[in-house]
């Protein structure tokens, strides 16, 4: 998704101009809503980066926090504080994580910021009960130094396919081939499966082999999706350093020797002031948007608010909202690791119902919609991935209130249906009128205050009543209205 796809607020604003009341403000408030958008665009590009601290300038430490899912906000928030470490010249960064794991592409954008720093890196699993699990296993050898809290574990980095591609969360570990059955087809491996476990595998071993860690355990956290416990992972060499907290930390990574881009280079680490890095409103926006609920919410509010202006031309607000909901979910979209065809289908279940209100199809349209949009979207996040999956509440919701604008639309398109004509040639049907004056069969007459030439095939005088039986161009046909009484 791209922004090639740029919703039309109205495609002619000029056009109802003559049917209906069009307010001045409305041009003012298209552009000021535009221009909003943009200062705001302006100001998140030309945002400066924090001012160093009167502390920065001594020894300190950066504590970064990585926790929850890894996605495209962790990598923003960790790339500005990395920036920020530099620009204090602090001594080292400190990475705490508590992850269930993440995407594959932000894993790589992280790794590729701590292999590029010019500072050392130390990752910590902490506090106690935290994880480092699949994406986190990855950050923890790509960084110079590793350490664990006491009761933490890390591992389970087996990739998970979505759509064609790894999505970097484990999945179940493939069962073990027993002797005599390597060419049983019910345990043959799917060769994309593999082609992504054997690229993860190659990575892994590789960050192993930078920062001198377990490879072959590396190896058997992707292929077996195994995991240790801190205590063990300090035994077999997975990390360097087992500690309570960042203060036992720094005085247990003192004086130790780390490999910062190809040159060994030796700690001192006692005496730092800690200073932690939080994400600011950016960071916290993007990982707001980037939530799959709400920008499935989003989506839907884009579409149905497009819908409703083209169905309402002149309503100005729900296009202008609807245009942006539209844009900031498509942008959120184009981060996550969606699956097309669950748009598609989300999208043909969408015209589907909105077809309902139009076509009599006696509700096959419309319940053949609500199904094709459910199953979009639970295609839509088809992940399994911790914090990028669709809640099964959202999309019941969704799909209820779906239902219900159909249901609206529908009762709307009735009543327009029964509602009596008030404009145009059909308004004059069955209208009664008085004859001002008669000549044979024609004549004039008075129908809604205007007078309109008349012919009738019936004898009439003034001021006779009669009813209009049709319109050619400015002629009336007319007959006498049954049961009046004719005067002199």
């Amino acid at each position: 998704m791209n922004s090639s796809l740029q919703p039309r607020l109205r495609a002619d604003p000029a056009h109802h101009v003559s049917t209906t009341h069009a307010l001045p403000w409305q041009p003012f408030l298209r552009w000021l809503l535009i221009i909003s958008l943009v200062c705001c665009a302006a100001s998140a590009r030309a945002q400066p980066a924090e001012a160093p601290s009167p502390a920065a300038s001594g020894q300190q430490a950066i504590l970064l926090e990585i926790t929850g899912a890894i996605g495209p906000a962790t990598t923003e928030y960790l790339a500005r504080g990395l920036d920020q470490a530099v620009g204090q010249d602090a001594m080292i960064v400190i990475l705490r994580i508590d992850t269930p794991g993440g995407l594959v592409s932000s894993l790589r954008d992280i790794n590729r910021h701590i292999l590029a720093s010019p500072i050392p890196i130390i990752a910590f699993v902490a506090p106690g009960g935290a994880q480092a699990a699949s994406a986190g296993t990855y950050i923890v050898y790509a960084s110079h130094l590793a350490a664990m809290a006491p009761a933490t574990n890390l591992g389970a980095a087996t990739p998970v396919q979505m759509g064609g591609a790894p999505s970097g969360e484990p999945s179940s570990p493939e069962p073990k081939l027993k002797e005599g059955d390597e060419q049983s087809p019910a345990r043959r491996t799917d060769p994309r499966d593999s082609k992504a476990e054997n690229d993860a595998v190659a990575y892994i071993r590789s960050l192993a082999a930078l920062q001198g860690r377990n490879a072959d355990w590396a190896e058997s956290a992707v292929r077996e999706a195994a995991s240790l416990p801190a205590q063990q992972a300090l035994e077999q060499g997975v990390v360097e350093i087992l500690a309570q907290d960042v203060d036992e930390l720094l005085q247990k990574a003192h004086g130790r020797t780390v490999n910062l881009q190809g040159k060994p280079v030796t700690l001192s680490t006692q005496d730092l002031v800690v200073t932690t890095v939080e994400p600011n409103w950016r960071a916290r926006l993007l990982a707001t948007i980037t939530n799959p609920n709400l920008a499935y919410i989003l989506l839907l509010l884009g579409i149905y608010g497009i819908i409703f202006e083209l169905m309402s031309p002149g309503a100005v607000l729900p296009g202008s909202l609807g245009a942006v909901a539209l844009i900031t979910a498509l942008f959120a979209l184009n981060m996550l690791p969606i699956n097309y065809a669950g748009i598609g289908l989300l999208i043909l279940g969408i015209g589907m119902m909105i077809a309902e209100a139009f076509v009599s199809s006696f509700g096959i349209l419309g319940i053949g919609g609500l199904l094709i949009f459910g199953v979009g979207s639970v295609f839509l996040f088809d992940t399994g991935i911790p914090g990028f999956s669709l809640s099964p509440t959202v999309i019941v919701v969704a799909s209820l209130v779906s239902l219900g604008l159909m249901a609206l639309m529908a009762t709307a398109a009735v009543r327009a249906h029964r509602r009596r004509v008030v404009s145009g040639d059909a308004t004059l049907v069955d209208t009664v009128g008085k004859v001002l004056q008669w000549s044979g069969k024609r004549g004039l007459v008075q129908v809604h205050g205007e007078t309109w030439q008349a012919v009738s095939e019936h004898p009439l005088s003034s001021p006779t009543s009669v009813r209009v039986i049709r319109r050619d161009g400015l002629v009336l046909t007319v007959a006498p209205q049954p049961d009046t009484t004719q005067g002199d």
